[in-house]
């Protein structure tokens, strides 16, 4: 949505996990550490905790774009919440096996010998369980069972709890004890300092190829900083409803202003929408006004006069005029101005001709020929290309933005 106006190759503040985005804080290099080596070792258990939106998805799928996908086999557990013998039926599913029997304890038996063979073509199978804190703690005690499967080396199946510190507290409860005691590496996640913080959207704002890494003011960021809290997911929501807010602005960079309207949306706050309310209002007052009035420059003490009392003349003969129809005004100028907006200086200011310049403001279902065609009572191709080159903020015809604001001068 934004990246065009800003000069990016994507969007760089997505909450999915994107591993090409990967920003390693010391805790976080340790937990992909934890997994490499816990995996690679073949040490059976592995456990990666942390808070919600910290990124302990993101180092899961980072590990998986890295590894030597010829010598593993991944079975990813979305769903934690199954039974032991729906889990055995997931494995079963992406290993391609047919299970020849339904019984829980010749699944097992079954898989055993698959993990042997798959042990002697140098295959590594590995589990991974997402938001493991929702697993039943009647699948979770049969789990041990899996950590039986070994030679007299190694594990057969390498197993990554990947959870919430709710599922540390799981694990205190009597009858996991034993599973609890098999986990033989551990990371936690911590959240961002808030120098990492500020180094983690600085390292987006690069990965996405940003030819100024100063897009946001020192101000902005600081207030990013604080009300994230260190959390990775927070600062990416934080600093994308910043950009799509400072975008319906034209703005080219993110003031506190606008992150302060983007937190008060978020926390409920009334007073981003009191303000919000506010400047709508000042500019709907403007909006009419310019509609209506002629603005003279008069000296001081000069008297308006006019033979019809109902429609007042002012005698000025310099009076540079401006009349501007604005249609459909629904555009809020941003926390720091109310002024019109940035359009070709000469345009605004020429004389008015048949009730030209006139700026519209894009709605949804808008397309640039519809406005054309609209405003001028047809469209052409040297029409769409003279009212282009009156907006350099469009740069493709067949993509205007909802709140944009396009000027449409009087024909040649």
């Amino acid at each position: 949505m934004y990246a065009n106006f800003y000069n990016l190759k994507k969007e760089p503040f997505h909450i999915t996990p994107d591993p090409e985005f990967l920003f390693l804080s010391p805790s976080h290099k340790e937990a992909l550490g934890s997994i490499i080596y816990g995996v690679g070792h073949k040490k059976g258990f592995v456990l990666l905790t942390g808070e919600v939106g910290v990124g302990k998805t993101t180092i899961v799928r980072s590990y998986l774009e890295d590894v030597d996908r010829s010598k593993l086999k991944i079975i990813y557990i979305f769903n934690s919440n199954v039974s032991f013998q729906g889990l055995l039926k997931t494995i079963y599913r992406e290993l391609g096996i047919t299970a020849l029997a339904d019984d829980v304890f010749e699944l097992v038996n079954q898989l055993h010998y698959v993990l042997i063979e798959e042990y002697k073509k140098g295959i590594t199978v590995v589990l991974i369980i997402d938001e493991a804190q929702n697993m039943p703690v009647e699948t979770l005690e049969n789990i041990r069972m899996l950590s039986n499967l070994e030679t007299s080396t190694d594990k057969l199946i390498q197993i990554v709890f990947c959870g919430q510190p709710e599922f540390e507290q799981k694990l205190e409860r009597k009858e996991l004890r034993q599973l609890k005691q098999r986990i033989a590496v551990k990371a936690t996640i911590r959240p961002l300092t808030a120098e990492e913080s500020r180094a983690y959207i600085l390292h987006r704002l690069q990965k996405a190829s940003a030819e100024s890494t100063t897009l946001f003011t020192d101000g902005a960021v600081r207030k990013i900083v604080k009300e994230a809290h260190g959390i990775p997911r927070l600062i990416n929501i934080l600093c994308e409803n910043s950009f799509i807010t400072a975008l319906g602005y034209r703005k080219g960079r993110i003031t506190s202003g606008i992150v302060q309207e983007v937190i008060s949306d978020f926390s409920g706050k009334k007073k981003g929408r009191i303000l919000k309310t506010a400047l709508v209002s000042l500019a709907l007052v403007l909006a009419i006004l310019s509609s209506f009035f002629i603005y003279t420059h008069t000296e001081p003490g000069r008297s308006v006069t006019g033979k019809n009392p109902a429609s007042p003349t002012v005698e000025n003969k310099n009076a540079d005029s401006l009349v501007m129809p604005v249609e459909n005004v629904s555009k809020v100028s941003s926390p720091e101005e109310t002024s019109l907006p940035d359009q070709p200086i000469k345009e605004l200011r020429s004389p008015a001709k048949s009730g030209f310049p006139v700026i519209r403001i894009v709605k949804a279902g808008d397309t640039l020929s519809r406005l054309v065609r609209e405003v001028y009572g047809v469209s052409s191709k040297e029409l769409l290309i003279f009212v282009r080159e009156n907006n350099p903020g469009i740069y493709d015809a067949d993509r205007i933005v909802i709140g944009e604001q396009i000027l449409f001068p009087a024909r040649k």
